[in-house]
C-alpha cells in the first residue's frame, strides 16, 4: 500500500487515490446534485423499526428485490399521527442523501403515508391542522382529573371487548364506583354522530365526574369515527374531562389530542382515571394519622389555655392581692433597712475621716512636734505677740506633757 501519495501513475495516466470520507463526501454532493434525488416518494415495506431515547425514527423499506435504509427525525416525527409497523406497507417521501461516515446512502423521510390509507391520512393532516388553529388541542385547555371520582361514564360499543376490560379494572381498582355506560357504535356509518350524541347525552343526563371514551384496536378505517369533526369538538366541549383509550399505543387520532389525557389502550384509561383501593387505603390511614395528631395539638391548646386561665383566676383573688401587698411590705422593708444600714456606714467613715483629720491638725500633736502654748499668769490670755508681754509679766507655758511657770525677762521684736 502507498502511503502519503495522492496521484498513482499507471501506463503513464494520473490516477487519484480517495480516502472513504473524500469518496463518501463526493458521492453524497452527486447524489445532491440531482433535484430528483429531493424529492422522492418510496414506497414498500416497512421493516427494521427502531425508535431510540432521541425520538428519531431508523427503519428500512424492502420490496421482493431490494432495501433501502431510512431515517426521520424528530421533529418530523412529531408531526405524523402515529409510527408505522414493522410489516406495514408504506410511502415515504423525502430526500436522498448519503450517510458519509458509514458509507451509506439512505432516504431522509419527512412524511409517511400508509398505503391505502393516503387520502385519509391527508384529510387527517387537514383536519387536524383546522382543529389545532383553532386551539381545541391547546394543553392549556386539559383539565386535570378528580382525584376521588365518584361517578364515571363510559362512551363505547355495548359488545366490544374494550367494555369488558375497562369493567375489570374498575372494579379492582375502585369497586365503589359508580359505572354509567352510554352505548354507541364504534365503527361504521353513522357511528361519528351517534358517538358525539351519546357523549352529549352523558353529560347532560348522568353528569358523571370523568367520561372514558375507548375501542379496542383497529385498521384506520375501522378508527376513522374517531377522527371525525364532530366527535372531535363534542369531546373538546364535554363538561367532564375525558379519558380517551381509543385502538393501541400505536394509535393516534384526533380525538386522543382534544381529550385531557390520552391512554394507549382502554384498560389504560380505566387505570388513569381511577385510583387504587391499596392507595386510597393508605390515603384513609394517612387521614386517619392526621386526625390524631389534630386531637392531640387541640387537646394540648386546651389545657394549656385551661392552665393559663387558672393562673389568671388566682391573680385575680384576693388572697393573691394581700399575699403581693404583704410581700412588697416585706420588699421595701428590707430595701429601708439596706439604706439605712448603708447610711450609718457613710456616716461612720465619715467621723473615722475628721477624727483621723483631727488626730493630725490638733493641738495636742503640734505641743509633740516642739511647740508651746504661753498664756499671761495675769488674766490666762494666749500670747500671740511680744507687744502682750512686758518684762517681769508672769507667764504659764504647756507643752506636750505638762505646763510650767515664767517670767518675762525681755522681749525681743524680729529683726
Amino acid at each position: 500500500m502507498l502511503r502519503g501519495v495522492s496521484q498513482l501513475s499507471v501506463f503513464g495516466i494520473e490516477s487519484r487515490i480517495w480516502s472513504p470520507s473524500e469518496l463518501n463526501h463526493h458521492v453524497r454532493q452527486l447524489i445532491e446534485s440531482d433535484y430528483r434525488m429531493g424529492d422522492v416518494w418510496v414506497s414498500g415495506e416497512a421493516t427494521n423499526l427502531s425508535a431510540p431515547a432521541s425520538g428519531h425514527l431508523y427503519f428500512s423499506l424492502r420490496d421482493a428485490a431490494a432495501t433501502i435504509r431510512c431515517v426521520m427525525w424528530r421533529t418530523e416525527l412529531a408531526r405524523q399521527a402515529r409510527l408505522p409497523q414493522d410489516g406495514e406497507a408504506l410511502e415515504v417521501h423525502g430526500r436522498i442523501s448519503v450517510y458519509e461516515a458509514g458509507g451509506q446512502y439512505q432516504l431522509y423521510a419527512d412524511e409517511l403515508r400508509y398505503a391505502g390509507e393516503g387520502q385519509l391520512y391527508r384529510q387527517f393532516l387537514q383536519l387536524k391542522q383546522q382543529l389545532e388553529a383553532e386551539g381545541l388541542f391547546d394543553p392549556e385547555r386539559k383539565r386535570p382529573l378528580p382525584k376521588w371520582p365518584r361517578r364515571i361514564g363510559v362512551v363505547t360499543s355495548p359488545t366490544g371487548a374494550a367494555l369488558r376490560d375497562v369493567l375489570n379494572v374498575l372494579q379492582r381498582r375502585y369497586p365503589q364506583l359508580e359505572v354509567i355506560l352510554s352505548p354507541t357504535p364504534v365503527q361504521g356509518e353513522g357511528a361519528p354522530e351517534q358517538i358525539a350524541q351519546a357523549l352529549r347525552d352523558l353529560n347532560q343526563h348522568s353528569r358523571p365526574d370523568l367520561v372514558l371514551l375507548v375501542r379496542g384496536g383497529g385498521s384506520m378505517e375501522d378508527l376513522w369515527a374517531f377522527n371525525s369533526e364532530t366527535v372531535v369538538r363534542e369531546v373538546a366541549g364535554s363538561s367532564a374531562p375525558v379519558v380517551s383509550g381509543i385502538g393501541h399505543e400505536t394509535d393516534v387520532l384526533l380525538s386522543d389530542f382534544a381529550a385531557d389525557l390520552r391512554a394507549p389502550t382502554p384498560s389504560a384509561a380505566a387505570e388513569l382515571a381511577t385510583p387504587d383501593r391499596a392507595e386510597l387505603m393508605l390515603a384513609v390511614e394517612g387521614f386517619r394519622g392526621q386526625l390524631r395528631r389534630i386531637w392531640r395539638e387541640s387537646s394540648r391548646q386546651l389545657r394549656a389555655e385551661l392552665s393559663a386561665q387558672q393562673a389568671a383566676l388566682a391573680l385575680a383573688s384576693p388572697r393573691a392581692q394581700v399575699n403581693n401587698a404583704r410581700q412588697r411590705v416585706d420588699e421595701l422593708l428590707r430595701r429601708a433597712t439596706s439604706s439605712a444600714r448603708h447610711l450609718l456606714a457613710l456616716r461612720r467613715s465619715a467621723v473615722a475621716g475628721l477624727t483621723q483629720t483631727l488626730g493630725a491638725v490638733g493641738p495636742q500633736t503640734v505641743l509633740a512636734r516642739g511647740y508651746a502654748v504661753v498664756r499671761r499668769a495675769a488674766d490666762d490670755r494666749v500670747v500671740r505677740s511680744v507687744k502682750q508681754v512686758k518684762p517681769g509679766d508672769g507667764l504659764s507655758v504647756r507643752v506636750s506633757d505638762g505646763s510650767f511657770s515664767a517670767r518675762a525677762s525681755d522681749r525681743e521684736q524680729p529683726a
